[in-house]
């Protein structure tokens, strides 16, 4: 089976702006620059492009794919920026996935992906029902960190936007409060709060107590209570360069695509022969229209370097973005396997510093011809939000923490020789904290011709993670395309709101919750009211 299943029926879609098929019914053929060949970047390429808008991509690393790149070390191994798990309700990273692989065929399934605690709990999403809320309660009946009175207990008026969550609004009820905070306040059980929420919340790599509540809710209904696409994902069978980009790029190169690697930008210019000039690390470029798709430290960088750009309270937005904590990506080539029952992926929680554990010859064409040829095994491990200085190596206390932690998962690795490894060290994602979504900037901007797009970017629709980036790349480039008059590219998402008629009149009933004092267990942070 392949990645290619049907859409959700309850999927919402997004129609795309009406106009010309094709920007050749023009006067004249406009020209765009693409910053950023990420997801975002690669989405919008592909919406101008597919529309006979001439497009230059230009990007800072000698790859594509951004954050979900891959490239081959000098070594001649193999190397990405860390696993990533593509799930089924992506509609529209999936979309642009099919440009080049219409079938998804590069995409296998992932039946299970397993969460261990340090209590050795385990929680597992095999075999679930799909249609909500049976799925979540399924999960929490069978899982070894809910009992029954846990879930009398809960709080149901508190956790009634869990169950009802509708985007935008959501963040107006919640974003005010941290997700570790609001899970204390519903009363959810700790064990479980540690073994689930706190293993998603870290994938956003923020710890709970600085990820804002309201994007926990959304992903609670993106993932759970909003989608019938089940809890399984898909992973590409070889490198994201391999199995994604490189083909992408090939689609992109025979739309008439100018893709510039290995190239920096560094300022936006306002007027010129077109309407902006791009200064970049090759030179200058003209464009009637510019997507700014680079990551948070990239976009602030080049806004910055821009006072052509002119306009304080949209620069301060731009400013305002932040960067989470800084990730660990360390991949182990081993000169023996591991255990051939260990999943392909697996999340762990209150394991500090360790997240998860990746066995990449489970799935990865490229690391099983690797262990095909060598007899050992291609491991990778993360740690999210890690303690430590970006600017410098990632410490020993770290490695070494990190590796006594797989050590005591899968003991067998204890014994092995590390034949060869790549140790990723980074802190660009973007960071969706307390209060951050009412002044995150927009696709739009108050500069005709320029949009923005990445997963930092605002987007009112229930996106999170890679989707978001993709989301808001094909909202980019239909920002533009209605400029000239083409035709736009529709979206999907799952249910703007939940999809249940029930918890939603529940919702609306809860009673108003009184404010809370400061609280004497965290100290410096207010627990402001849930706002109704």
């Amino acid at each position: 089976m392949s990645g290619s299943g049907g859409r959700d029926r309850r999927a919402v879609r997004h129609a795309a702006p009406a106009g010309a098929p094709d920007a050749g019914e023009l006067p004249g053929r406009p020209r765009t620059i693409v910053v950023g060949g990420g997801i975002a970047g690669l989405a919008a390429a592909t919406g101008l492009a597919e529309r006979g808008v001439h497009v230059t991509l230009v990007e800072r690393e000698p790859y594509l794919g951004g954050r979900a790149g891959g490239w081959t070390e000098p070594s001649g191994l193999a190397m990405s920026r860390g696993f990533h798990a593509f799930f089924r309700q992506y509609y529209n990273l999936r979309a642009l996935l099919r440009r080049a692989d219409p079938s998804l065929s590069r995409l296998i399934p992932l039946t299970d992906y397993p969460l261990v605690d340090a209590d050795g709990r385990r929680d597992s999403f095999r075999g679930l029902p799909k249609t909500p809320p049976w799925n979540a309660l399924a999960f929490a009946l069978r899982s070894p960190t809910f009992r029954l009175r846990d879930l009398i207990a809960i709080n149901a008026a508190a956790a009634a936007p869990l169950a009802a969550v509708a985007v935008p609004g959501i963040y107006q009820e919640l974003d005010d409060v941290d997700a570790e905070t609001y899970l204390r306040r519903i009363n959810f059980p700790p064990a479980a709060r540690h073994l689930a929420f706190e293993v998603f919340s870290r994938s956003f790599f923020a710890p709970p107590d600085q990820m804002s509540a309201a994007e926990l809710a959304a992903m609670f209904h993106i993932y759970f209570l909003g989608s019938s696409e089940g809890l399984v994902f898909d992973v590409p069978d070889a490198g994201f360069d391999v199995a994604l980009w490189n083909p992408l790029r090939a689609y992109l190169a025979a739309r008439d695509v100018e893709i510039r690697t290995g190239t920096d930008v560094t300022a936006i210019e306002p007027g010129g022969a077109r309407r902006f000039l791009v200064r970049t690390s090759g030179g200058p470029l003209e464009a009637d229209a510019v997507v700014l798709a680079a990551d948070v430290r990239g976009l602030r960088t080049i806004v910055g370097q821009s006072p052509g750009l002119a306009g304080p309270a949209w620069r301060e937005s731009v400013g305002a973005l932040r960067t989470a904590p800084p990730f660990l990506v360390w991949r182990l080539w081993l000169d023996r396997p591991v255990e051939s029952s260990r999943p392909a992926f697996l999340a762990t929680g209150g394991l500090d510093p360790l997240d998860n554990i990746s066995v990449l010859d489970h799935f990865d064409d490229q690391a099983r011809d690797w262990r095909r040829e060598h007899g050992g095994s291609v491991v990778e491990l993360h740690a999210y939000a890690a303690a430590g200085n970006p600017g410098l190596p990632p410490g020993p206390a770290l490695l070494g923490q990190t590796m006594d932690r797989l050590h005591s998962l899968y003991p067998e690795t204890a014994a092995a020789r590390i034949v060869a490894e790549s140790v990723l060290w980074r802190q660009d994602c973007p960071m969706f904290g307390v209060g951050d979504f009412a002044r995150r900037p927009r696709v739009r901007t108050p500069f005709p011709g320029l949009v923005l797009a990445g997963d930092a970017i605002r987007i009112d629709l229930p996106v999170a993670l890679m989707e978001r980036a993709a989301s808001t790349g094909w909202q980019a480039a239909n920002c533009l395309l209605a400029r000239w008059g083409l035709a736009g590219h529709e979206l999907y998402s799952v249910p703007t709101r939940g999809r249940l008629g029930l918890l939603r009149w529940l919702a609306a009933r809860r009673p108003r919750q009184q404010p809370e004092a400061r609280s004497p267990e965290q100290p410096g942070r207010t627990l402001q009211e849930i706002r109704r």
